[in-house]
This record gives structure tokens, C-alpha cells and sequence, in this order.
């Protein structure tokens, strides 16, 4: 027959629903806090305690010094003692020995009562925080227990309590005590008092979660939830789209005469709920995001991504209904499709695009080929102000004609968008790679400077130089931007582009003379070799200067040494008879010098060309000047 403990033990896991060791863990835990309690205890000791679930036994196991005479029992322990637990214990070891008192039983059931409630309560507290922080984002169902003035209390599994703010509450929806309540886990928190469950009604994934729930298809994916606007207890628009051909998700959604839509309806206290179908292109999409209005042309305008703006022209009589009760069906509209929506009547679009034809300079070229129509419109416009009907064939004409100056318009701005792309992109391509890569608080700025450009969203050297090109002002209007911090920019921006210049230039230069000396090269070695062989003198033959010498700017030549340069193929078509000076205003380069400037050696003399067909040689005279007459070798 089992004792007293074990039943004791055994209830406790079935209340609580708390696994085995955790209930053994706390247990021992209090009794080692009983034990210290009972016998003053330095925490500083080590304490274990072991429980018998058979017997319900609890023996303590405390360290303590090995010594040759005891003098304190609750640290020390003698040598003989030791020994029993461990043959090789010497004097002055630490070692832990049973050191049970004999009625601790009485007072561990009196010490270690608050312990072991405590250490329950905190697993118990820690395993409802572990379940629930799984399920934010699920809908749970609970019972009311309390209704006061901030909310409702929720009695929930494994008992938890949950807690639904009055603003996570339909309006208009009222909940007595045992009423049960279905509600989405919107947040766990932990808290000293346990963990802090929060439920909400009023959330879109709440509407998400029971959509679910009640279509099976989209549950397995075959349609698919692309937007939720809602709000709570009024209105909701749902765009759903079909990742399959041939379903149709709208259909899947309400059901057979209703049945699916009804449910959650009465589930958020008669919330109207208008399911749509997704579509790619958002003039499609804005459209049918309005029902049920009836929508005449959607018009976009996305020049800023922050700022999408959609113009939606109506018919006079679905302007109400487009706008809905308080401006709430465009409101939802702009939700769920993420543009700002700007819904116009027909006749006031049409007055729209009448005063821009006429007033608008970028307009003049649309109002030219729109002439007649707009007097027509005019017209139109003129008898619907003095209260005479209009014909729907005249309708139609006036829609026509908005549609044609929105769709100019807007091929214009695409046209003017698509300028200004290409502008940042040529803008882009003269900045160096390399700017982009280092990063603001390593480009050499003032300090204060740089961090203010990394708090204005520009991180990198690039950013910066890009933006002063294209439009310096949005730099300057950051706080703290000054002029003396604007020079500053400028001067970096200098830097950036002048460092990517020089790198073209050098490229240019080394590929020109690699081309010019793939022919001349081989000739002027063979001039050099057949040379030797005339009867002038050896140091009279000098090599005809290289195309880098002639690519160098040449000093002025006085008169007399004044002649024309020709290049190398040409000296073989000269006639043998009439010489030519070809170096006469050639110049050496002499090695650059510290500074980079390229020294220049001091002029030859006059030297020609003369071709001997007899020998088929070609050889240099050169003129030298001694004393008051000129001599040839």
C-alpha cells in the first residue's frame, strides 16, 4: 500500500499537469531550503537534498571539512566518518556527507510548505508562457470570468488567465460573465504576476484566422488572402486571388447562397464584409477595390513610391457610393490596395482637365490636339451648370475625352520620369565605383559633418556626390548643413571626380603609341642595319626618332632650321636629290624630375634624309657648324 507521500505526489502532478521532474525538482529544492533554514546554513555550503518516492524519505547530503576532532558537526566532519563515504579522504578535504537532522521531517513539512507552493507556481507560470508564446497569431477560445470597465477576463487552458482591453473589443458588443469567447492571441508578455495574455477581436489576422477556419480552400492554399482592410464592427475588404486555374476565390470565399461569408459575419457582430478579387495591375485592382461603385478610369500616378497617388473618376451618381459613409469605402480602398486614392466625378474631371488645357504651359501641346473636343466639353459643362440634362451619348463623349488628357498626361510624366532616370543614371556612371564602396565616416569630412550626412540617409562617398550633382538643395536642408559645411562637401565632391579623370586620360594616352608602333617598328630597325654599311662615318648614323618623340610638344625653331616634319612613309617617296630636314625642331625627353616635369635636352643640329637608288640605302647628312662655315658629314 503506497504512503501518505506518494498519493500527496501523485495528486499534485494531476492538478497541476506538470511533468514528473519538475514537481521531484521543486520538491528538493525545498528541502534544501527547509534544511538551511532549520539549521542556519551558509548559502555558501553546498546543500543537496534526494527524496524517495517510494517511501516518501527525504535524507539531506551537506559538504563539509574533514578534521581530526569535531567542534563543528554543521561544517566539519571527522576523519573516521569521511572514510566511510570515501576510503581516500585525508585531513583537511571537502567532502558531502549525509547530514540529515533526526525530526526533519516535522519541520520540513512547516518550513518548506510556502517553498514548494512557490516553486509549483513558477513552473506552472513558465509552462503557460511557453504554450501561449507559440500560439501568438492563433484564435483560442475562453470563458469570461470578470467584466469591469478596462475589459474582460478570460479563462483560458492549462489555467491561464487572458485579458481583452475594452480597444480590442467590437464596438457595440457586450459579454457576460460564462459567456464563451473566441479571440486572437495578440500578445504574451511576462510579468511578475505570471504571464500577461492579451486577446483582440479587433485585429485583421483575427478576420484572417476565421477565414480559415470556414473556407477549406484557402486553409490548403488553393486560394490565397492577399490584403485585409478592416474596420472593426463597421466594414471589411478582403482581396483574395486563386493559385490555381479554374477556381474561382471569390466564389470559394462567400459559399453556396452565402453560408461561409454569413458565418463570420455573425462571429464579428455584423461586421459587412466585401471579398474581392486580386489583380496585377493596379488601376484593375483600385477599381474593384471601390465596389460596389461603378468606376469609370483609374489614372496613377507613381512618381514617388511613398506617395502613390491614384485619381478615380466616377459617375456623378456613384460618387456617394465610391466614397462611402464617411469617407470609409475609399478609406478601406487605400488599405488594401497601399495607394492614396483622389475620387472625382465625371463633370468635375472634366472641369479639371478643361482649366489645365487651358492654364497649363506643359499642357499646350495635349490642348492643340484636344481643341474641338475641349469646346465640345465646354459646351456640355456650360449646360449641365444651367440645369439641363445631358444625354448618356454626351456622358460617354465626356468621359472619352478625360480619359484621352489623363492617358496624355500620363505618358508624359512616364516620358519625363524616364529623362530624369536616364539623367541619374549618366550622373552615376561619371562617379567612380570605388565611392560607392567607401563609407561616409571614413571620407575624410569633419566629423560632425559626416555623422549629420549618415543621420540624412547618405552612407556612402557616392550618395553624397551623386546628390550634390543632381540636386545640391536636399543636402544643404538637412539640420545642421551650413555653408561652411557645404564647402566642405564641394571640396569632396572635387576630389571624387578629378581622382576618377586622371585614371581615363592615362588610359587614352597608353593606348595610342601601342597602335602607331605596330607598323613603323620593324622598318626603322632595318634602316639602322643597313646604316653601317654606306661610307659615312658610323657616329654620323643616328636612329630616326620614335612617335613618342614627336607626340611631345617641340620648342620653337629659329628660321633657318625651319622645316616641314613628314612622317615615316613619306621619306621613302622623297627624291634622292632634294634633301629634307626631318629633326630639326625634334627634342629629346630627359627623365622626369622630382615635381613630375619632364626636362628637355638641348636642340641638334640640321640633319636630312637622302636615299641613294643605286645602293637602295637610306642615310642621314648632318650639319655641323665650325667657326664662321657650315660643314656636311
Amino acid at each position: 500500500m503506497k504512503n501518505e507521500f506518494v498519493l500527496a505526489f501523485n495528486e499534485v502532478l494531476e492538478e497541476k499537469q506538470l511533468p514528473r521532474d519538475v514537481i521531484l525538482k521543486a520538491l528538493e529544492s525545498a528541502m534544501v531550503s527547509a534544511y538551511r533554514r532549520a539549521v542556519n546554513a551558509s548559502n555558501a555550503q553546498q546543500v543537496e537534498a534526494k527524496v524517495d518516492l517510494d517511501t516518501g524519505k527525504v535524507t539531506i547530503y551537506a559538504e563539509k571539512e574533514v578534521v581530526e576532532q569535531v567542534r563543528e558537526p554543521l561544517t566539519e566532519v571527522s576523519l573516521e566518518e569521511a572514510r566511510r563515504y570515501n576510503p581516500h579522504v585525508q585531513l583537511g578535504d571537502m567532502i558531502v556527507v549525509e547530514s540529515t537532522p533526526r525530526d526533519f521531517g516535522r519541520v520540513a513539512a512547516q518550513t518548506a510548505r510556502q517553498v514548494i507552493q512557490q516553486r509549483i507556481r513558477d513552473a506552472e507560470r513558465q509552462m503557460q508562457l511557453n504554450h501561449y508564446a507559440k500560439q501568438v497569431g492563433e484564435i483560442v477560445s475562453g470563458v469570461v470570468q470578470a467584466v469591469n470597465a478596462q475589459g474582460l477576463t478570460i479563462g483560458l487552458e492549462m489555467r491561464a488567465e487572458g485579458t481583452m482591453p475594452r480597444k480590442e473589443m467590437i464596438p457595440g458588443e457586450r459579454f457576460r460573465v460564462h459567456d464563451r469567447v473566441r479571440a486572437l492571441i495578440a500578445e504574451v508578455k511576462d510579468s511578475p504576476r505570471g504571464p500577461q495574455i492579451i486577446l483582440s477581436r479587433t485585429h485583421r489576422n483575427f478576420l484572417r484566422r476565421l477565414l480559415e477556419t470556414e473556407v477549406p480552400e484557402i486553409y490548403h492554399g488553393i486560394v490565397e488572402i492577399r490584403s485585409i482592410a478592416r474596420e472593426p464592427g463597421e466594414r471589411a475588404k478582403v482581396a483574395v486571388s486563386a493559385t490555381q486555374p479554374g477556381i474561382d476565390p471569390v466564389g470559394a470565399c462567400v459559399g453556396i447562397r452565402g453560408v461561409r461569408i454569413q458565418a463570420i459575419v455573425r462571429e464579428l457582430h455584423d461586421e459587412k464584409i466585401d471579398v474581392i478579387e486580386w489583380n496585377a495591375d493596379p488601376a484593375v485592382y483600385i477599381a474593384k477595390a471601390l465596389s460596389p461603385a461603378r468606376v469609370t478610369g483609374v489614372y496613377l500616378d507613381d512618381k514617388s513610391s511613398v506617395n502613390k497617388t491614384a485619381t478615380v473618376v466616377v459617375p456623378e451618381d456613384q460618387l456617394s457610393l465610391a466614397i462611402g459613409r464617411d469617407g470609409q469605402n475609399a478609406r478601406l480602398a487605400a488599405k488594401l490596395t497601399g495607394w492614396r486614392i483622389d475620387i472625382k466625378s465625371l463633370p468635375e474631371a472634366a472641369a479639371e482637365a478643361l482649366h489645365r488645357l487651358q492654364t497649363d504651359p506643359e499642357y499646350a501641346q495635349i490642348a492643340e490636339l484636344e481643341r474641338e473636343a475641349a469646346e465640345a466639353v465646354s459646351g456640355l459643362l456650360a449646360r449641365k451648370a444651367e440645369g439641363r440634362p445631358l444625354s448618356a451619348e454626351e456622358y460617354d463623349r465626356m468621359a472619352q475625352f478625360v480619359d484621352r488628357v489623363q492617358r496624355r498626361a500620363t505618358r508624359r510624366a512616364m516620358e519625363k520620369k524616364a529623362e530624369e532616370d536616364n539623367r541619374v543614371q549618366s550622373v552615376r556612371a561619371s562617379i567612380p565605383a570605388e565611392a560607392f564602396q567607401t563609407g561616409i565616416l571614413d571620407s575624410g569630412l569633419p566629423e560632425h559633418v559626416a555623422y549629420l550626412l549618415q543621420e540624412g540617409g547618405f552612407s556612402t562617398v557616392g550618395d553624397v556626390v551623386m546628390q550634390m550633382k543632381l540636386d545640391p538643395d536636399q543636402i544643404l536642408k538637412l539640420q545642421g548643413i551650413g555653408p561652411r559645411a557645404m564647402s566642405e562637401i564641394s571640396a569632396l565632391v572635387e576630389r571624387t571626380v578629378v581622382t576618377a579623370q586622371p585614371q581615363e586620360a592615362e588610359a587614352v594616352i597608353t593606348e595610342t603609341p601601342a597602335a602607331e608602333e605596330e607598323t613603323p617598328q620593324p622598318a626603322i630597325e632595318a634602316t639602322a642595319e643597313v646604316a653601317p654599311e654606306t661610307t659615312l662615318p658610323v657616329e654620323a648614323v643616328e636612329p630616326i626618332s620614335q612617335p613618342e618623340a614627336v607626340a611631345q610638344p617641340a620648342a620653337p625653331a629659329t628660321e633657318e632650321e625651319e622645316t616641314e616634319e613628314l612622317s615615316f612613309d613619306e621619306l621613302f617617296t622623297l627624291r634622292a636629290d632634294v634633301p629634307v630636314d626631318v629633326a630639326d625642331e625634334e627634342e629629346e625627353e630627359a627623365p622626369a624630375d622630382k615635381k613630375g616635369k619632364k626636362a628637355k635636352k638641348k636642340k641638334k643640329g640640321a640633319r636630312f634624309v637622302e636615299y641613294d637608288p643605286d645602293r637602295d640605302v637610306t642615310f642621314i647628312r648632318k650639319k655641323h657648324k665650325r667657326g664662321e662655315d657650315w660643314d656636311w658629314e
